[in-house]
């Protein structure tokens, strides 16, 4: 750990300003040896906090489910292990706001009525709509707050109660899935099976900046892909590099690709 570092790794001063704080409020936590967590990141940001804090005994990523896209980053001391995280001590707490299952309120209208409460975006962690309720990530200090105050997501009314985290509804992704056989684990050969698009356009979307690894915008097509990568690629949604694994006879890799519906 070393603080000079935010200045290799941040790509502009909004990152400065960020891993600065993040970096102040872990560190103090590893010096009092009591648990320390940020605010809900994006997979970039965290991507950034990995370079900032390298491995770290007792760090760690929580989205309150295993497959959050926001997620805190936490110290945990060697005296806690991760059962804390889920306790009633966590620093994330599940709210789940009930509706009339003839109203449809969609993400935006959840996310635009809590930001319009004056809610920071850092407070707020995933949003997970199911039939007549929503089950709300967020973090313990601002869930007193909104259980007295959030009322509506835009026309449709809301009653809202706070429930384990072990209770939340995690929303169900479709997608379909890809077979295929690539040369290579090269970032450009991903995309253009996972997309279905050429080889050579997807070196170029890659190139002008239009693709993210892990939330993380990435410019160069040789990048190597790991097993359980999420790709965006912009205007053309997700995927995910489920499995690669083995040759075949003619030295190809098969893999399996879920791109997200």
């Amino acid at each position: 750990m070393n603080r000079e570092n935010i200045e290799k790794i941040a790509q502009n001063t909004e990152d400065k300003l960020l891993l600065a704080k993040i970096f102040d409020k872990i560190s103090a936590g590893i010096r009092r040896n009591v648990p320390a967590s940020t605010g809900f990141l994006t997979p970039r940001e965290l991507e950034l906090c990995r370079y900032l804090f390298g491995d770290v005994p007792g760090l760690m990523q929580f989205g309150g489910y295993d497959d959050a896209e926001r997620k805190m980053l936490v110290y945990l001391p060697e005296y806690l292990d991760e059962e804390y995280l889920r306790d009633e001590d966590s620093p994330i707490v599940c709210l789940r706001a009930r509706f009339h299952e003839s109203e449809q309120p969609n993400h935006r209208d959840f996310l635009g009525a809590l930001m319009g409460s004056g809610i920071s975006r850092k407070s707020v962690g995933d949003i997970c709509i199911g039939e007549g309720f929503c089950d709300l990530l967020v973090t313990a200090q601002i869930a007193p707050y909104l259980l007295q105050n959030f009322t509506s997501a835009g026309r449709t009314n809301l009653k809202l109660q706070q429930i384990p985290l072990n209770e939340l509804q995690p929303p169900v992704q479709e997608f379909s899935e890809i077979k295929d056989t690539l040369s290579s684990m090269r970032l450009d050969c991903v995309v253009s099976a996972g997309f279905r698009i050429g080889r050579s356009l997807a070196a170029q979307y890659i190139a002008a900046g239009k693709v993210s690894v892990d939330g993380s915008p990435v410019e160069k097509p040789d990048k190597a892909i790991a097993e359980g990568a999420k790709i965006s690629l912009r205007g053309a949604g997700k995927i995910k590099l489920v499995s690669a694994s083995g040759l075949t006879k003619k030295n190809r890799i098969p893999v399996i690709i879920h791109r997200y519906m």
